[in-house]
Formats: C-alpha cells, sequence, structure tokens
C-alpha cells in the first residue's frame, strides 16, 4: 500500500530508480537494435547521401574526390557503424521517450502533461540541430577542397570523412537538445530558473566553444551561425523555467493559505 502511495504521489525510493533506469536502457538498447536492421537495409542510399558534400565539391572545384577503402574489413565495419547511426535518428522519438519517461515519475499529474509536450519538441529540435550540421558540412568541404591544387584528385579515407559526418550530425543534434534537458531538470526540482539565469555567461561561453571546436573550418561566421541558434534555446529554457518556478511557488502559497 505504501509502495503504491509512493507512486502516485511521483515519489521512488533509490532502487526503483536504480531498477527503472535499468529498465529505460535495455529498452533504448532494443530500439537501437530493430532501428540498426533497418539501418543495415538503407547502407546504400544513405552512403549516396552522405557523399553529397564531396559531390557537390568536386563539382564546383574540378578536382575528383573520392572515397577510399582500406579493405574489404573497412567497408565492413562502416556499414556497422553507419547502421548504427541511422539507427539513433529512426528510433529517436522511442529512446526520447524513455530519457523522459525515467523522469517523469518525480513529476505530479499535472507538470507531466507539459514533460509530454517537451518530449514532442525534443524531436524537431534534435533533427533541427543535424540539419544545420548537414548544411555547414558542405560549406566546410568546399573550403577545405579549396587548398588542392588545379588538377589534383582527392582520395579521402571512407572511415574517416563518413564517422565525421556521424558525429557532426549526432553532435549537433544533441547540441540542440540540451534546453530541453535542463528544462526537464528543472521541472524535476534539481535546477531553478534563477540558478540557468544566473549562468548565462557560461552558457554562451559553452555555445561559442562548441561551436568553434565541432565546426570543420576556422571562419568565425560559421561558428557565430552554430552558437546562436544554441543560445537563443538556452534562453527560451530559461524562460520556460521562470514560468514553471512561478506556478511552484504560487501552488506553495496556495496551500499554506
Amino acid at each position: 500500500m505504501a509502495r503504491t502511495r509512493q507512486a502516485s504521489e511521483g515519489r521512488m525510493p533509490l532502487l526503483e530508480h536504480l531498477l527503472e533506469l535499468r529498465k529505460r536502457f535495455v529498452l533504448i538498447a532494443l530500439g537501437l537494435v530493430v532501428g540498426a536492421i533497418a539501418g543495415w537495409l538503407l547502407y546504400d542510399p544513405l552512403l549516396v547521401l552522405l557523399q553529397r558534400p564531396l559531390v557537390v565539391a568536386e563539382e564546383m572545384r574540378g578536382n575528383e574526390m573520392t572515397l577510399n577503402f582500406a579493405g574489404p574489413m573497412a567497408a565492413l565495419d562502416l556499414k556497422i557503424k553507419s547502421s548504427l547511426f541511422l539507427a539513433v535518428f529512426l528510433t529517436c522519438p522511442w529512446w526520447l521517450y524513455q530519457v523522459w519517461a525515467f523522469i517523469t515519475p518525480g513529476l505530479n499529474r499535472n507538470e507531466k502533461k507539459y514533460a509530454y509536450g517537451f518530449v514532442g519538441a525534443a524531436f524537431p529540435l534534435f533533427l533541427g540541430g543535424a540539419y544545420m550540421a548537414w548544411l555547414v558540412f558542405p560549406h566546410a568541404i568546399q573550403i577545405l577542397s579549396g587548398f588542392l591544387p588545379d588538377d589534383a584528385t582527392a582520395f579521402t579515407n571512407a572511415q574517416e570523412y563518413l564517422s565525421l559526418v556521424m558525429r557532426l550530425l549526432i553532435a549537433f543534434g544533441l547540441a540542440f537538445l540540451s534546453p530541453v534537458l535542463l528544462v526537464g531538470l528543472n521541472f524535476a526540482g534539481l535546477l531553478s530558473g534563477k540558478a540557468l539565469l544566473a549562468g548565462w555567461r557560461w552558457a554562451i561561453l559553452v555555445a561559442f566553444t562548441f561551436a568553434a571546436i565541432i565546426t570543420p573550418t576556422p571562419d568565425a561566421l560559421t561558428m557565430i551561425l552554430v552558437a546562436l541558434p544554441i543560445c537563443v534555446l538556452y534562453f527560451a529554457a530559461v524562460g520556460v523555467s521562470f514560468l514553471h518556478d512561478r506556478r511552484v511557488e504560487k501552488r506553495f502559497a496556495d496551500a499554506e493559505v
């Protein structure tokens, strides 16, 4: 009876939290396995798509740019990695739901409704971040290919090139998810809106540092275009957290009356 009361109030003992965390990890892993099977079947069109920046640079520069596989094992290894990479995107709603399902037991019923809304917001944010990376990457390839001598052929290591594209897309997607995670911590009572606002200088520094590290080119314009959306999303998270904190304070004030 006591356990049922705790679950209805949104409180869980530490052991139950650990069991719930293990459950969510297993469900995420199973979802990724299913997504990887689909990714294996879609490997060929994915490979054509990921090579598109090289094709565009080749057309603009006139230099031949070819992917080079070190051996048959390298091709198999790349196919496995590409399948897992595609699984992250195909199962994005699934693993995002599992993350939020682990957080929401600590929330009351009204707050869970808002949390479900943020789950819906997280999916397009993740895809939006990946899409921004996809827009930045061809620009980077064009700049870097500009250093090639005329009529030179660039043999690009397939594993290094495609791993770079995959890391870039996933890193941007996760960066765009960070405001949603901050709001989730606020709803869970672990981070206040005031604390988020107090750390705005560090947030901007982290955003620009991330942009400087993750963008393949050294030009400042690309770095700024990457960092600005992250900063805007951070301050949006601050605003949502302040609204939530006010609701919580009002609820406590009404309860004391």
